[in-house]
């Protein structure tokens, strides 16, 4: 019973995050999955209750998506899609969660100390072949979206529309790769399905939260997110 609150807790903030911000759900849900599930179940889990928010979002927030940035990030994602399938199946998950822990802690410093970006056609499209590499491995296609975006000063209503619609296309990917190649079960299925009225509960409350986050706020929460979500991965694969 404690672990289906403990579900019921992490995907009701995780939703409320993504929904408000347009990243988080796997930054802030997959570390705290990965204590009530096995690794691999914990990582489909995640996928297909983002994939659920990008549904249900879609529609709404069409209208600000940047099509040419999000056409790059989907063709970039391409590269790491295999990459990232044969780490999921072969590689030690402890060691993988350290390597990106630590470069997320030393991005998200970086940033702090302002550090930009010059946003390119080459880096668009290496952001979204890493993303396709991780979302496929651990499911957390976020960081580099939100390292690379915060670098550049994408504003906050365009870097929540752009990364949902990317979302939308990389988790339904990574999530038939996945099934495909190492198989699914009743549990993750079931799990989601218990966790779909908090996901639904986050998303309207974060829709309503949104409105109210100013560009200063939304920079904040990204530096903390980020933080926490590197010193999160870095401590549990220790």
């Amino acid at each position: 019973m404690n672990d289906w609150m403990m579900l019921v807790s992490i995907v009701l903030f995780a939703a409320l995050l993504q929904t408000s911000t347009g990243y988080g759900f796997s930054i802030i849900g997959t570390p705290f999955l990965f204590l009530l599930y096995p690794a691999h179940s914990a990582i489909q889990i995640n996928i297909i209750l983002s994939l659920c928010i990008s549904v249900f979002m879609i529609y709404k927030i069409r209208h600000e998506i940047d099509t040419i940035l999000l056409g790059r990030l989907i063709r970039g994602s391409l590269i790491g899609l295999i990459p990232g399938i044969m780490i999921y199946l072969y590689v030690d998950v402890a060691l993988l969660k350290m390597v990106v822990g630590a470069l997320i802690c030393i991005s998200t410093i970086l940033l702090i100390l302002k550090m930009t970006i010059a946003q390119t056609k080459k880096k668009d499209y290496a952001t979204g072949a890493i993303s396709g590499l991780l979302t496929t491995s651990i499911g957390i296609p976020g960081p580099p979206l939100l390292l690379y975006f915060a670098g550049v000063g994408t504003k906050k209503e365009t870097l929540r529309s752009t990364t949902l619609a990317y979302y939308l296309f990389i988790y339904l990917i990574s999530l038939i790769m996945q099934v495909c190649f190492a198989g699914t079960n009743k549990e993750i299925w079931l799990s989601s399905l218990i966790a779909l009225p908090a996901l639904f509960a986050g998303i309207l409350l974060g829709q309503l939260l949104f409105k109210k986050i100013s560009q200063r706020i939304f920079q904040i929460l990204t530096y903390v997110i980020l933080l926490f979500t590197g010193l999160y991965l870095l401590t549990t694969s220790l």
